[in-house]
């Protein structure tokens, strides 16, 4: 599936990483199924019994990496701080033709780098423009390139009981596959809180590029 013309995350990281806050790092993602369906579909149970339960349990969960990603990330409503700390705007912002949009992906290349998964620490925060012009933190994005992964792993990642994304290769931002997992943490999606797309965003208000 992988040829040379497609490089890896990893990859681009070193080539950009002396440059990186003047480079464009077209990491960004497309809608596919929900990521509830994929969770719910990976388990098995003989009776309603055990079903609820667990269920119960990946409730909790995704409420507890909701709210770690909340504790985590708050000093970056200030896009400013995120700045500081090493995340930088890499593709203007990302809008779907008919299933509302992803805002504004700010990436820490060295945590992309890194390629370890810390629900402290994504590796994206995503923004929604304003009508004033200001930046509204409303969700955070991990992400890890996939053949990374499949080198030391036998099943996709998974952060506290949700599954990732895989975003196959090729694509039309010409890199290797990679896994990824929104987390809307701050704005509430009506779809889900760790789907792709969010339907209630908008770049409307966002003056600069905006990807379709």
């Amino acid at each position: 599936m992988f040829t040379a013309q497609i490089p890896t995350l990893k990859q681009k990281t070193r080539q950009y990483s002396a440059q990186f806050k003047n480079s464009l790092f077209a990491v960004l993602l497309i809608s596919i199924a929900p990521l509830g369906a994929y969770s719910q579909n990976t388990h098995s149970h003989a009776t309603a019994a055990p079903s609820q339960e667990i269920s119960a349990d990946q409730k909790s969960q995704a409420g507890e990496l909701i709210r770690i990603v909340r504790e985590n990330t708050e000093r970056f409503k200030d896009v400013t701080v995120a700045e500081r700390a090493g995340y930088t705007l890499t593709f203007g912002c990302v809008s779907g033709p008919d299933s509302g949009a992803m805002g504004l992906h700010y990436v820490n290349f060295d945590l992309v780098g890194k390629g370890v998964l810390d629900p402290t620490q994504p590796q994206i925060v995503i923004y929604e423009a304003q009508p004033d012009g200001r930046l509204k933190l409303i969700g955070a994005d991990f992400l890890v390139d996939a053949a990374q992964w499949n080198a030391n792993h036998t099943t996709p990642p998974q952060l506290m009981g949700q599954l990732f994304h895989l975003f196959d290769a090729p694509n039309r931002f010409n890199l290797a596959a990679f896994y990824t997992l929104h987390v809307w943490a701050w704005k509430d999606n009506p779809n889900g809180a760790f789907v792709n797309w969010h339907p209630n965003v908008s770049c409307q208000n966002f003056t600069g590029p905006t990807t379709p």
